[in-house]
């Protein structure tokens, strides 16, 4: 249990849900419900589903909701995409930290797929 908190790409995504609620902090009121929900809810879900995997039996679930984390990853690269083009923000760190995210878990993924084989 917790070997969740032991990995690199897990610490940097919780990390990153810190940075996105600071962001996300200085849109406009009106994006309370719509494009700041949908942010918040998508970078909390990368940490989130990288620890449930982690508490899950096998490598197979463990792998499911690894490739939801990276669903999540895509979704929040848009949704950072976006909110620059509103001119709600300048997402270029973010969206490099989200690159380094997803190439970590992408790498964690073939890890797990190497050594399940």
């Amino acid at each position: 249990m917790g070997i969740h908190k032991e990995l690199e790409v897990w610490k940097i995504s919780v990390d990153f849900v810190v940075d996105i609620y600071t962001l996300t902090k200085s849109f406009p009121a009106d994006e309370k419900y719509g494009m700041i929900s949908q942010m918040r809810r998508a970078a909390i879900s990368i940490p989130s589903n990288i620890a449930e995997g982690a508490g899950r039996q096998g490598d197979k679930e463990n792998l499911q909701f690894l490739h939801i984390a990276l669903g999540s990853i895509s979704e929040l690269d848009t949704q950072l995409i976006v909110a620059e083009k509103l001119c709600y923000c300048d997402s270029v760190k973010e969206i490099e930290l989200l690159n380094t995210i997803k190439a970590k878990l992408i790498n964690y993924i073939k890890y797990l797929r190497k050594i399940s084989t």
